[in-house]
Order: structure tokens, then sequence, then C-alpha cells
């Protein structure tokens, strides 16, 4: 039987894209009873006697998955802030890398509207930029909110599934509409045809984006840590999990734990104390977060 992956799922019916070619399908009764439900991303083994009337056989293992948005097996997240208007923060940045971190997901950092950024301002930016190189994170910097680089887009999504996050207003239609300018009309008529309002619920989508395919939904519609438990966290700092197994205790959470690996790395600057800073708050969010029932 052959193998497709999902790259749209909409009103009971899953596009399975296999060899360049789109079936529309069903899922088999058994996904209910094994409590599965296949995700936008899933590759599947499927079975089709035309393009119109195919059936999702089975599920292939996922490497990752995200709630919101509902989507499954993500190579990449690029993850957009902007320089200024509203002005760098690298707090909501390891946010969002931290939830990235956590679904396993490869993280790339574009910072947008260099060109609104001064020449005392850049130096700052220059440094947060070589702290996370150093972190092993990949970092763009963007003159416009979205520079029409094919060149350097093509090599960020060529043979990649990616999601875009980004503080709200980033402009992700524009963006895939300015790689891809086939898809303006697309969007546009798709938008009023279904007559998308404020309380329509959107499907997800998989787009196709010079070489690579891009999730036509918000990165995160949620900043919440409410999936991530506190001894999840530190595995989402790379400085602190790189440190950790040198601690005397096992399952120190770095806070007030004594012969700590992390806070020595701190103290000897080898970790950055807004780094640790963010990672100190976060904690506290997470621990008095109201339980769940």
């Amino acid at each position: 039987m052959p193998e497709g992956q999902i790259i749209k799922a909409l009103s009971g019916f899953y596009y399975v894209l296999s060899d360049g070619i789109t079936y529309q399908c069903k899922g088999r009764g058994l996904f209910r009873k094994k409590k599965q439900t296949p995700l936008v991303g899933d590759k599947v083994i499927f079975e089709a006697a035309n393009l119109t009337d195919g059936y999702v056989i089975d599920l292939l293992p996922r490497k990752n998955e995200l709630i919101r948005p509902p989507v499954a097996n993500i190579d990449q997240a690029l993850i957009t802030v902007s320089a200024k208007e509203p002005q760098f923060s690298t707090k909501l940045l390891d946010r969002f890398l931290v939830l990235v971190e956590f679904h396993q997901i490869e993280p790339i950092i574009l910072i947008t509207k260099m060109d609104l950024v001064k020449e005392d301002e850049q130096e700052i930016i220059n440094d947060y930029v070589k702290s996370y190189q150093k972190l092993g994170y990949r970092v763009k910097l963007l003159s416009n909110r979205w520079e029409p680089n094919l060149a350097l887009f093509t090599d960020l999504l060529k043979d990649k599934i990616s999601v875009i996050a980004g503080q709200s207003g980033v402009g992700k239609s524009s963006f895939l509409n300015l790689l891809n300018p086939a898809l303006a009309l697309e969007i546009g008529e798709i938008s009023s045809s279904l007559g998308r309002g404020k309380h329509t619920t959107r499907h997800v989508e998989l787009i196709e984006v010079l070489g690579g395919m891009v999730a036509d939904t918000p990165g995160f519609s949620s900043l919440d840590f409410d999936q991530i438990e506190l001894n999840h966290l530190p595995f989402c700092f790379r400085e602190i999990n790189q440190y950790r197994d040198q601690c005397k205790f096992r399952g120190c959470m770095h806070i007030n734990e004594p012969q700590c690996a992390v806070k020595d790395a701190l103290e000897n600057k080898e970790i950055k104390e807004y780094r640790y800073q963010h990672y100190l708050d976060f904690y506290q969010e997470i621990k008095s977060r109201k339980p769940r029932y």
C-alpha cells in the first residue's frame, strides 16, 4: 500500500499527498477505537481507487505534534521577533524558544525591522545575536518586516515542514504571498468563499512554498506553558541542559540546591544572566499554575 502525507484536513476528509498527487481520503473507523486523530503533517499508509475515494489505513510514527495548531512532524519553526516597534524582547523570544524546544522542533530566529535600529542599539542586538548563536541557534536579520529574499528563504524552507511563530501583526499571509505570489488569489478566494469571519473555524493546511511546506496557520495560538511541567523546563534551555548532569543532586532544578553546576556556570558568566532570569520567571509561572483535573 502507498505511503503519503496529510496536507489538509477538512470536513472529515484528509487530503493525502503522495508522489506529487493529492488524494481525498476518509479515515478508517479503527482510529476512533484506538483514540487516534490523524493530523495535518502525519505520514500515513492509505489506499485509493481514484483521486476522490481513498481511505487512510494507518498512521506512521510521529516525531512531534502541536495541539494548537494541530500539526505533526514539524521540522522547524521560524520564530519572528522585531528589533523595533515593538522593542526587541529577549523574554518573548525565550518564551517561543521554550515552547519550540519542548516540542523538539528546530527553531530559526528571524529578527525583523533592522532598518529601524539606531547605531547604538545595533550593538546591543548584535550582542544578543552572538549569545543565541553560541547556543547553536540559527539567527537571521531582516531589514523590512519581510524581505523578498528568495535565496535566503529557499535555503531555510526547502525540503522542510515549517511553522511560522512570532509577535502578532507579523503578517504571515503577506509573507507567504511574498514568497509564492501564486498563493495571493487562492488565499483571497478561499477566505471569501468560506466566509471566514472572527468566529469561523480555520482549517490547517500545508502550503508548498519554495520547495518546502509551510503550515497555513499561526505557529502558536497560545503562548501558555500549559503542557510543560517543572521537570521539563531545564531541557528547554540549551545551556542549562548542558550543565545539569554535573549537578550533585539528580533532579536538581538549579534554584537553591547546593553544588549546582548551573549556578556555578552562571557565576562564571558561562550562562547569560538574562537567560537564567527568564528560566526563574518561567519556573515560577509553571509552579504557580492552577492544577488541572
